[in-house]
C-alpha cells in the first residue's frame, strides 16, 4: 500500500474519530490483519482502547473481522480497508446528492445514517423527523422574549414522510441491510480444566450472500417528529427524561429490532459514474443527445452491476417511451440520435442488435477509458502547456513513435520536442522503449521508441491527488489552529461557575480558553460546512465564554444569542416572502437589542474574514475528490473482467 494513501487515511481518521482511532486503525492498514492483543501491544494503547477503537471501525465498516484460518485456536483478526476509509472524504458528496434527489429528508437520513455507521430504520426516522420538526420552526408565526417560535411557527414532520423517503432510498439501492452476523456457537477447546475440557465461542463470521438487502421490514410507526429542546432550557432536562420513560411512542416496539441499514456506496459511485457520463456527452455533443444517454442509464441503474462493462441492451422503443414528456422529439429524430452516438469516436454508446429497432447499450468501461484520457491530457497541459500536451495526446493515438516522428507529427522544433519529451519522461508521464536490431544492444543499431500508457500514469497520477488531499487537510488543520482560534482571556467575560468547572484541557485560572472558529462559521452563517459530521459547535459554546473585539459575552447567553438570531432571520424570511409592511420588518429586526447586535457583528466579522480560507480549501479538496473517483473507476474498470 502506498504511503500517501495511509498518510490521507491517518488524516481522515484522526479528524473524524480522534487520535486513537487514527492509531489503530493507521497500524491495521501499515501490517494487515491483526488480534485485538496484538494491535494493544504493537500500538502501545491499552486493550480497553484498542477495544474502543475497533468498535468504531467496525461500525463504520471501515474494519472487518474473521476468524484465523492458520494456528491453533479460534483467534478473531481484524483487517481495515483503505477503500473504504478514503469514502469518509466522500461523505460531503453522498449527502448532496441525496438532498438533490430525495430533498431534505433524503438529506437527513443519509447524514445520519453516515454518522452513526448502521442505524434500524425506526431509529432513522424518529431522528429525521426530530431534526425536521426543530429546522421547520419559526419559518412562520412570531417568537417571545427569548427568541422562540410562537406556535403558530411549530411544524411537525409526520413520520409517514420519512418513512417514504427512507423506501424510496431503499427502492433505488442507495441504502442497503447490513450483511447479518452467522450465530455464534461454541466449540470445545483442547485445553482440558477440572471439570472436563473447555467451552470456546466461534468467531463470529459474517453471511457472505444476503438476497434481503433491499426488502423492508413492516416497521411500525406512527406520530410526528418532536420538536428539540433549546439550550436555556437544561434545568428541566429531568422533568423531560420523566415524559419520555411515560411516552408510549418511545417504548412500544417499533418491529425492526436487529435489522440496521448501512449506505450503499457503490450505489452512489454508479450514480457519480452516471453523471460524469452524461456531462461528457453534453459537452461533447449536445443537451439531447445526453437526455438520451441519461434516459438509458436511469433504465438500468438498477439491473446494472457495479463492475459491468456495459448496460443491459435496450430496444429503440423503449429508449423512446421512457424519455421526459418535455423531449418531444419524434421516432426518426430519435433513431439519427442513436446512429450519431454509435458512430462518434468516443463510443459512449454501442448497438447489440437490430430487433425492437435496434439494441442500444451505453459502453461503461469505455467511458469511463475516455473520460479518464482527458482527465490526463488536461493535467498535463496544465503542467506542461499546450504543447507538451500535444505531444502526450499524439502518443496515446500513435502509440509508439520515435524521436523523429514525434517532431514531424506534431509540428514541433526538433530542439523543443526533445526538452518537452525528456520532460515527459523524467516526469514518468511517458516511457522510452529500446527495440535493438542485435543482440549487441549497441546504439546505432536500436530504435528508440516513446510511448504513452494510460493505465499506470493513471496511477502515478492517482497517487499524486492522493498526497494533494493530504496536503490539503494539513493545511486546512494549521489554519484552524494558528488563525481560526478566538483566544479568550478570563477576565474579560463572564463565566458561570458550574459550566467550566472541571473540564479537562481548559485552563480557567488566568491564561486562554480556544473555541473553534471553524465550528461558530455553522452555527452563526446557517451555512453548514463540507463536512457534516463536525459536531464541536453545542459543546464549545455550553463550555466557554466567547470575547471578541473588547465585546463581553455571557456563557449561558451565547447560545441563546445565537439561537434567537437565527430564528428572527428566518422569520425575516418567511415575512419578506409573503410580502409584508417595512413596518412589521422593523419590528421583528427591534427584537435583537443593540448590545447583542454589537456581539454579533464583532462574531460575524471574525468569521468571515479567517472562515475563507478554509472554505477555499475545503472546495479544493473536493474538487481534487472528483479526479480521484474518476481515476479509480478507470482502474477498477481495468481489473473487472470484460
Amino acid at each position: 500500500m502506498a504511503a500517501q494513501e495511509v498518510r490521507l487515511c491517518g488524516l481522515l481518521l484522526q479528524e473524524h474519530f480522534g487520535e486513537v482511532v487514527e492509531k489503530v486503525g493507521t497500524h491495521l492498514l501499515r501490517t494487515g490483519a491483526q488480534t485485538l492483543r496484538g494491535l494493544s501491544y504493537e500500538c502501545n494503547t491499552p486493550l480497553d482502547l484498542v477495544k474502543k477503537s475497533l468498535c468504531v471501525l467496525v461500525q463504520h465498516g471501515l474494519c472487518v473481522f474473521a476468524g484465523r484460518r492458520k494456528g491453533p485456536g479460534n483467534v478473531v483478526e481484524y483487517l481495515a480497508s483503505c477503500e473504504k476509509v478514503l469514502r469518509i472524504l466522500r461523505y460531503p458528496r453522498y449527502i448532496y446528492t441525496a438532498k438533490t434527489l430525495y430533498g431534505d429528508t433524503g438529506e437527513l437520513i443519509i447524514e445520519e445514517v453516515l454518522q452513526r455507521g448502521h442505524m434500524t430504520m425506526s431509529h432513522a426516522v424518529r431522528t429525521v423527523a426530530d431534526r425536521l420538526t426543530h429546522n421547520m420552526e419559526g419559518e412562520s408565526g412570531g417568537i417571545d422574549e427569548r427568541g422562540h417560535a410562537g406556535i403558530q411557527g411549530w411544524k411537525n414532520m409526520e413520520y409517514s414522510e420519512v418513512v417514504s423517503a427512507f423506501s424510496r432510498l431503499v427502492e433505488t439501492h442507495f441504502l442497503q441491510r447490513c450483511p447479518p452476523v452467522a450465530e455464534v456457537g461454541t466449540t470445545p477447546s483442547t485445553t482440558e480444566g477440572p471439570g472436563g475440557p473447555a467451552l470456546q465461542a466461534a468467531a463470529p463470521t459474517l453471511a457472505e450472500s444476503h438476497p434481503d438487502r433491499y426488502t423492508l421490514p413492516h416497521v411500525n410507526l406512527t406520530g410526528r417528529g418532536k420538536r428539540r429542546r433549546s439550550s436555556e432550557d437544561s434545568d428541566g432536562e429531568s422533568r423531560v427524561g420523566k415524559k419520555a420513560k411515560m411516552d408510549p411512542g418511545a417504548s412500544e416496539p417499533s418491529g425492526d429490532d436487529g435489522i440496521y441499514w448501512q449506505v450503499n456506496f457503490d450505489r452512489f459511485h454508479q450514480h457519480f459514474r452516471d453523471q460524469a457520463i452524461v456531462s461528457a456527452v453534453a459537452s461533447k455533443l449536445d443537451p439531447t443527445s445526453s437526455e438520451i444517454v441519461r434516459t438509458m442509464l436511469r433504465m438500468s441503474e438498477v439491473t446494472t452491476t457495479a463492475t459491468a462493462a456495459c448496460t443491459q441492451p435496450l430496444s429503440a422503443n423503449e429508449i423512446f417511451r421512457a424519455l421526459p414528456p418535455s423531449y418531444s422529439i419524434s421516432r426518426p429524430v430519435l433513431e439519427q440520435y442513436l446512429s450519431l452516438l454509435v458512430d462518434d469516436p468516443m463510443e459512449f454508446v454501442g448497438k447489440s442488435g437490430d430487433s425492437g429497432g435496434g439494441m442500444y447499450v451505453v459502453n461503461l468501461h469505455k467511458a469511463l477509458a475516455s473520460l479518464a484520457r482527458a482527465t490526463l491530457e488536461s493535467v498535463v497541459q496544465e503542467r506542461f502547456g499546450s504543447r507538451s500536451a500535444r505531444i502526450f495526446r499524439l502518443l496515446l493515438r500513435k502509440r509508439h513513435l520515435e524521436q523523429k516522428q514525434v517532431e514531424d507529427f506534431a509540428m514541433i522544433p526538433a530542439k523543443e520536442a526533445k526538452d518537452m519529451l525528456y520532460t515527459l519522461l523524467s516526469e514518468n508521464l511517458v516511457q522510452l522503449q529500446e527495440i535493438p536490431k542485435t543482440p549487441d544492444h549497441a546504439p546505432s543499431r536500436t530504435f528508440y521508441l516513446y510511448t504513452a500508457n494510460p493505465l499506470p500514469t493513471a496511477r502515478l497520477l492517482l497517487q499524486h491527488c492522493y498526497k494533494t488531499v493530504a496536503n490539503l487537510i494539513e493545511r486546512r488543520l494549521y489554519e484552524t489552529k494558528e488563525s481560526k482560534y478566538v483566544l479568550l482571556h478570563h477576565d474579560t467575560f463572564v463565566l458561570g461557575s458550574t459550566e467550566c468547572g472541571g473540564v479537562p484541557g481548559y485552563r480557567l485560572d488566568g491564561a486562554v480558553v480556544m473555541i473553534s472558529a471553524l465550528s461558530l462559521t455553522e452555527a452563526l452563517l446557517g451555512v453548514s460546512s463540507t463536512r457534516p459530521l463536525n459536531v464541536a459547535v453545542e459543546k464549545s459554546l455550553n463550555l466557554i465564554g466567547f470575547c471578541m473585539f473588547n465585546v463581553p459575552v455571557n456563557v449561558n447567553a451565547l447560545p441563546r444569542l445565537l439561537e434567537k438570531s437565527q430564528r428572527i432571520e428566518a422569520i425575516l424570511a418567511s415575512l419578506q416572502a409573503t410580502g409584508a409592511e417595512p413596518s412589521q420588518l422593523t419590528e421583528v429586526e427591534e427584537m435583537i437589542t443593540a448590545p447583542e447586535r454589537q456581539q454579533l457583528q464583532a462574531l460575524r466579522h471574525h468569521v468571515n474574514k479567517y472562515g475563507a480560507v478554509t472554505v477555499q480549501l475545503d472546495s479544493s479538496e473536493n474538487q481534487v475528490d472528483e479526479t480521484i473517483f474518476l481515476l479509480e473507476s478507470y482502474i477498477n474498470s481495468t481489473k473487472s473482467p470484460r
